[in-house]
């Protein structure tokens, strides 16, 4: 199948322009059997890089669009194949119809990320660097969108070049002992590769450390709305959202359950939970939206904690204790009604207010998100994260092994592990079909 020429859509329908992307040795030859160019120039005859104006006809010369035409050649394209992109009228018949007449041409339908995955073993990119364009293609907001195209930049992927560098060089030094075992030649400083070691540690802990910074900031920032029945905590998700998700009534009880959606605040993706009102009922499905809301309020990094009369000693201190260990931000609401407010809360009028950038701040600045820029390495994938974790284990052995001055050829094993396990984050290390189709077949198609 890898030496199939593929075509698929590669832009979204319903737009004015859609673009149609084939790749494989015969995409120009594919393409020149239906495209006429006005200047009767032939695609084969074409320079790289180029465009190309004309027309596309069916099997019975009928004229399908005007089109532009673009020609990429081997191994200068995104695949690193011959490649062909033909943009046309946005028109879902003619897309449609292009794509068949490429089909009944020599073509094949792609598969989902197929042209990724033919990047990737093309050599045009690694596997996490490939991984880094789905990661892009789904960004909803601008942190997201930096990781991924730090990622997808190779900085992860040059992080970890250097890693397998110090490793291989702890390596070729215990092996070559190995070799000179009977001559009882030492080649290499213990107490040096120790210490390069230890090195090596830290920064892969660092790396694991990240996972938990680039999860929340891929599915959002959990922040759950807290507090008694009918102060306003629905009113204010709804005003957080610029969206009526949550009914609002004055009737105690209404919220039975969690209702959760996502709000982008200075570029970073917020998920905010409302939760049933704090308080005893007897009412058995209240109930259970209670016990939920213990269970947000454990998930959640910051608690917004809404009042409308000035809460307890009491009230304070069992929030207090509910919310240990993360970031508790005191909303006052309604405060149109004049109620006197603390002077740790922060006073609104989820009703009214419209203007709520004040508490749109402190839920930001509670997050403690630094920018991200280019240079920053960020794990964000489960598959990365499991590899850098094996990884992990497999260092702190080899730093057990030498502070145990443990025999040169367990050392060589575990630094060994060590290395393929970073190697199967690039790709380097994996030779499993099976492996990469699961891993590409997440990608949309035509990507």
């Amino acid at each position: 199948m890898q030496s199939d020429t593929i075509c698929a859509l590669a832009t979204a329908t319903g737009g004015a322009i859609g673009m149609i992307r084939i790749s494989g040795s015969k995409a120009i030859e594919c393409t020149d059997k239906i495209f006429h160019a006005n200047s009767g120039t032939l695609l084969k005859d074409a320079h790289a890089n180029t465009l190309h104006y004309g027309t596309i006809t069916d099997r019975d010369g009928t004229i399908i669009d005007e089109v532009i035409v673009s020609v990429f050649r081997a191994p200068h394209s995104y695949t690193g194949e011959d490649s062909v992109e033909i943009s046309c009228h946005g028109s879902s018949y003619i897309l449609k119809k292009v794509i068949e007449t490429l089909l009944d041409n020599g073509c094949r339908q792609a598969s989902a990320g197929e042209y990724t995955k033919r990047a990737f073993l093309n050599g045009k990119m690694d596997l996490s660097q490939a991984e880094a364009v789905a990661d892009l293609i789904a960004s909803t907001n601008k942190a997201t969108h930096d990781i991924a195209l730090s990622q997808l930049k190779g900085n992860f992927s040059t992080e970890l070049k250097v890693l397998r560098e110090q490793l291989l060089k702890i390596s070729s030094l215990i092996e070559l002992e190995l070799d000179f075992s009977e001559e009882d030649v030492t080649f290499a400083d213990r107490q040096q590769l120790l210490t390069l070691s230890e090195k090596i540690k830290q920064r892969i802990s660092t790396l694991l450390h990240s996972f938990e910074l680039g999860k929340v900031l891929k599915e959002g920032i959990p922040v759950a709305i807290v507090g008694k029945t009918n102060v306003g905590k629905s009113t204010l998700l709804n005003r957080l959202l610029h969206d009526d998700k949550a009914i609002v009534s004055n009737i105690h009880g209404t919220t039975r359950d969690s209702i959760e959606d996502t709000t982008i605040i200075n570029g970073v993706c917020f998920r905010f939970i409302d939760t049933a009102g704090l308080r005893k009922t007897t009412d058995e499905v209240e109930a259970i939206g209670i016990e939920r809301t213990y269970q947000k309020i454990a998930q959640a990094r910051i608690i917004l904690w809404v009042v409308d009369t000035m809460p307890t000693q009491a009230e304070k201190e069992e929030i207090q204790t509910l919310t240990r260990g993360k970031t508790l931000i005191e909303i006052f609401n309604k405060a149109d009604k004049d109620h006197p407010a603390t002077a740790e809360a922060i006073a609104i009028s989820a009703k009214y207010d419209n203007d709520l950038s004040q508490l749109e701040t402190a839920i930001f600045e509670a997050a403690d998100i630094h920018d991200i820029n280019e240079e920053d390495v960020i794990v964000t994938n489960a598959r990365h994260y499991d590899a850098l974790s094996r990884a992990h284990d497999d260092i702190i052995k080899v730093i057990r092994g030498l502070k145990e001055n443990l025999s040169g050829d367990l050392l060589a094993e575990d630094l060994r592990h060590c290395t393929h396990t970073l190697a199967e984050i690039t790709g380097g290390e994996i030779q499993s079909t099976d492996i990469l189709n699961n891993i590409f077949s997440h990608f949309c198609i035509g990507k």
